[in-house]
């Protein structure tokens, strides 16, 4: 069996790579319509004179509709599929940036960031579900780093770019310009995108591959499926989830944040604030695919415990993140970029495992709904921490308990991994609710 795997590997086609392309490609672009609110900070409080508490409301708008979404759009792409839901959301999305950018009041811009939310709801969970369909388990932190660390590089290059067309030519062009770009990536995936059972170009031997489990053998394919309600109620889901919900109130919390941080705690010019805040997510970046993709995929090649190296990298990663907590004291540009650098650093190479966990930890007609779940946490968070963040900004002047915060919460989520989600595998239901 061992000769029969690496004589097939040796010469296996790599059309799923396009796919794991597809998606790091529309993760970025999806980003890029989240952070160009954050580059315009300074000039949406100029365009409708509101306060800091009202941009983190605005912030967590997109948050809200996207956190209502997560639990259905879960059963949805279960029963619908990857395409399908995939399609809509994307034109959804490109309508919705293209409205902030002709919104004539501020009301009207909240809806804009409303819809939003709806239609970049069904990103992660699809990513995932996708990846599953199109990855053996030995190939999943990779293909999932694809995707997820593009929700960092975005920043990379992201907010330079929205801020210097925001600086020259406003931030209703910004808006523009991210709406075009989602536009023209709804036609690529319209035209890309097919499951593996659907793809006409997909070979015979690159299939028997992605069918093989980490031990080379067929993973099952008939396998009951579980309600929605009976997987809220597993320990694995549940700690995944209180994970995953500490790591992205951090991960939003710089997302929204770091710009004004730079410019307010540290009195750096906009354009410097712009350039500094892509230096943390560009370490993000690397080790997203460098630890959480690359790194763990070569040890489960090469034999180690897959459960023991994803749970070491993801429990890892996160105890990194609570780096947070030396950004609060930092006096210089380059102490801040240290510490936020380890924080989501280390956070970004964890995320990379916890996103290749639901196609692990879950049945197969099961990932949607797991990833749903997983979402609707994350996105508690995405809500919570934008507003909570300008509330303290605020009243206290200081990012030093807006950091501090983020590290209690993350404290807890590392809780949840070590005595929650335990190892990394599909649990053995003896009743699983099964749906007609």
């Amino acid at each position: 069996m061992a000769t029969e795997t690496i004589e097939t590997r040796a010469g296996i086609p790599r059309r799923r790579w396009r796919i794991a392309w597809l998606l790091g490609i529309g993760v970025l672009v999806n980003y890029f319509d989240r952070v160009n609110l954050s580059a315009s900070h300074a000039a949406l409080i100029a365009s409708f004179g509101i306060s800091d508490v009202a941009f983190g409301y605005l912030s967590g708008a997109y948050n809200l509709t996207y956190w209502f979404c997560q639990l259905p759009i879960g059963v949805v792409l279960d029963k619908f599929g990857v395409r399908k839901v995939g399609r809509a959301g994307t034109f959804l999305w490109s309508l919705a940036t293209f409205g902030g950018a002709v919104a004539p009041s501020l009301p009207a811009l909240f809806g804009a960031r409303f819809l939003l939310g709806v239609g970049e709801a069904p990103t992660f969970p699809a990513s995932a579900k996708a990846v599953g369909h199109w990855f053996p388990p030995r190939e999943r932190s990779l293909a999932t780093a694809l995707f997820d660390s593009a929700a960092k590089f975005s920043s990379v290059i992201g907010i330079p770019l929205i801020g210097f067309v925001l600086l020259k030519a406003g931030w209703r062009w910004s808006f523009a310009m991210t709406g075009a770009i989602s536009l023209l990536y709804f036609i690529y995936f319209w035209r890309v995108y097919r499951d593996p059972d659907d793809d006409a170009g997909l070979s015979g031997i690159e299939r028997r591959y992605i069918e093989a489990g980490d031990n080379g053998d067929a993973e099952p394919v008939r396998e009951p499926e579980s309600s929605l309600f009976h997987l809220l109620g597993q320990r694995k889901v549940l700690g995944l989830a209180l994970g995953f919900g500490s790591y992205n109130y951090i991960f939003y919390l710089l997302l929204t944040w770091l710009p004004s941080y730079f410019a307010s705690a540290l009195h750096i010019d906009l354009m410097h604030s712009f350039l500094y805040t892509s230096v943390p997510w560009l370490i993000a970046t690397f080790c997203e695919l460098a630890i959480g993709g690359w790194l763990v995929d070569f040890l489960v090649k090469r034999g180690s415990n897959a459960s023991r190296v994803r749970r070491t990298v993801l429990i890892a990663g996160a105890a990194c993140g609570l780096g947070i907590l030396g950004a609060g004291h930092a006096h210089s540009a380059t102490q801040a970029l240290i510490w936020i650098s380890l924080s989501i650093g280390g956070l970004s190479a964890h995320s990379a495992v916890g996103w290749s966990l639901p196609s692990l930890i879950a049945g197969h007609k099961d990932v949607g709904k797991v990833g749903g779940i997983i979402n609707f946490s994350n996105q508690v968070s995405g809500v919570c921490a934008p507003i909570i963040t300008g509330y303290l900004v605020q009243a206290l002047h200081s990012y030093v308990w807006v950091f501090r915060v983020s590290a209690i919460y993350l404290a807890i989520g590392i809780a949840g991994y070590i005595f929650l989600l335990g190892a990394i595998e599909r649990p053995r239901l003896k009743h699983p609710a099964v749906l007609a």
